[in-house]
């Protein structure tokens, strides 16, 4: 990663994202069977059978071109378009498919400092413990699907705030870019399921990809290289995150297709919620 844009999903993490636009389908254009109705009055029946079939053609082709639209990864399933949508939102270094400008310095010349790292890992904490809250008590039936998923990471960060404090680290408070965040989580799971699973998609697997290499990198700067238990999960990582697509891509399969976009259009307040947080570890 080379800025401060929070990365995602280096394999699977808008601006509003431009959707890719479909070939146009063409308007087939048939002769005419009555060439004498080139003579015919503008108003003549003629002429108006002419109307009617080119508006019958029009309406076809249109009705064509909306059943083969496809989006950016629609084929693969509804993560698969999440993801294509987030990696566009990075840096052209941090993704091939990157578009962002960079901002701030490459992380190769961060200067963390354990304090502002503490404040990252207190208001991570909060977050997904927020996340775990929701769908341990859903509002909405579907989220049910995501508990204990192997994801979780509050216990971790637990564990990791209490080594942290074994080595003499006051442990700070949350901060504002934390619970800023955990409460719109909250309210947002309330009312639009949608979005919330768009904050929820990002935040598990941007973490399990460019939140590993923050944290390794982190690590060898200011810990001795000591791997964190946020970085740490039971079982087979890829698996994990596999059943979770498996079940999001379920989910998603009831959404109209508004549904899926306005999912979609989350992903940059998802990125700005989740850089506030980030950029914790430079204060």
């Amino acid at each position: 990663m080379s800025s401060l844009t929070p990365i995602s999903q280096s394999q699977p993490l808008f601006t509003k994202t431009q959707l890719r636009k479909p070939p146009s389908t063409p308007i087939m254009v048939f002769p005419n069977p009555n060439p004498a109705a080139k003579s015919s009055s503008v108003g003549g029946p003629s002429a108006t059978r002419a109307k009617m079939n080119t508006a019958v053609v029009v309406k076809a082709a249109a009705a064509a071109t909306a059943a083969k639209k496809r989006y950016p990864g629609e084929a693969k399933g509804f993560v698969e378009e999440m993801r294509f949508v987030a990696m566009k939102l990075h840096t052209r270094d941090q993704a091939k498919e990157g578009e962002k400008e960079a901002e701030g310095p490459p992380m190769a010349k961060w200067e963390p400092s354990v304090d502002g790292y503490l404040r990252f890992l207190v208001d991570s904490k909060l977050v997904f413990e927020t996340l775990e809250g929701i769908v341990e008590r859903p509002a909405f039936p579907e989220y049910a699907e995501f508990r204990n998923t192997g994801l979780e990471r509050s216990e971790s960060l637990a564990k990791d705030l209490e080594w942290f404090k074994e080595q003499g680290h006051t442990i700070p408070e949350p901060s504002s870019p934390g619970v800023t965040y955990a409460n719109y989580l909250r309210e947002l799971s309330e009312k639009d399921p949608q979005a919330f699973i768009c904050h929820f998609y990002n935040i598990y697997f941007a973490h399990t990809a460019g939140g590993r290499m923050i944290g390794k990198k982190v690590a060898e700067k200011i810990l001795n290289k000591k791997e964190l238990e946020f970085y740490k999960w039971n079982g087979d990582l890829s698996q994990l995150l596999q059943n979770v697509r498996d079940k999001l891509n379920r989910v998603a399969e009831s959404w109209t297709r508004e549904e899926k976009n306005h999912c979609l259009e989350e992903t940059e307040k998802s990125f700005k919620f989740s850089g506030d947080i980030l950029r914790l570890i430079l204060s």
